[in-house]
């Protein structure tokens, strides 16, 4: 079995630590890929940046000709993955879909804590798109850039700090609220006495599910090809 994962930034040393958690999560027999784009911005923080990567990853998925069973779009909360699934013939799993509804089997509210204040409604508008906002307790930034997750030991203490505030707010699970936490679910787990789910490695086990059961996209309505039409990708050559 064959995944793509893909990065929603530029940033090719983030895609490395990504597939890392992706390869960790694989099963047997699983080979995964990691996939950077060429173009968008180094690191997806707010809106501009979201639609941005969006349009970058689904390019990078248009002309990626290699074989795959799946895709997983390692961006919480980022946009694209409707698009995603209307070109794409195989499953296609986003990070914050997978960990939000492994997090709904722990406990019947969650918590996620991610990065800078302003990814919270951008976030929450996503949950709501999955439809699994309403066991969602609390959005919670830790005041990190998503560039400043390679300092280990400070990521660690203000996302302790952060999932205790989602603690208190009612979240009985945490969900690692960005691509660049992947890991430390192991390092803070034990420290907080809650479950806390990495969502590149939930995409990871719901994607291998999916392409073992042989399920895929509905292209019944939402989901149907694109209607086929002149489509210009970026500025027309000279």
């Amino acid at each position: 079995m064959r995944i793509v994962v893909t990065n929603c930034n530029t940033t090719q040393g983030m895609t490395e630590e990504i597939v890392r958690g992706a390869r960790a999560a694989a099963g047997p027999g699983t080979t995964v890929l990691g996939l950077t784009p060429a173009w968008g911005p180094e690191s997806a923080e707010g809106w501009l940046d979201s639609y941005l990567s969006a349009a970058a990853v689904i390019d990078t998925l248009r002309t990626y000709e290699g074989p795959y069973d799946a895709v997983v779009m390692a961006g919480f909360g980022e946009h694209g993955r409707e698009g995603v699934r209307e070109l794409v013939d195989v499953p296609v799993v986003d990070i914050t879909e997978a960990a939000a509804h492994l997090a709904c089997l722990l406990g019947r509210r969650y918590g996620v804590v991610t990065t800078l204040e302003r990814s919270a409604g951008q976030i929450e508008d996503s949950l709501y798109g999955a439809g699994v906002a309403q066991h969602c307790a609390a959005v919670v930034g830790t005041g990190l850039g998503v560039l400043d997750l390679g300092d280990s030991e400070r990521t660690e203490a203000a996302f302790v700090a952060a999932a205790e505030r989602a603690r208190d707010a009612g979240a009985e699970v945490l969900v690692l609220g960005c691509a660049g936490m992947t890991g430390l679910q192991r390092a803070v787990g034990d420290k907080l006495g809650l479950p806390v789910v990495d969502g590149v490695g939930a995409a990871v086990k719901l994607a291998e599910s999916l392409v073992s059961l042989g399920l895929t996209t509905s292209r019944a309505g939402s989901y149907a090809k694109p209607l086929p039409k002149r489509r210009t990708w970026g500025p027309p050559s000279e």
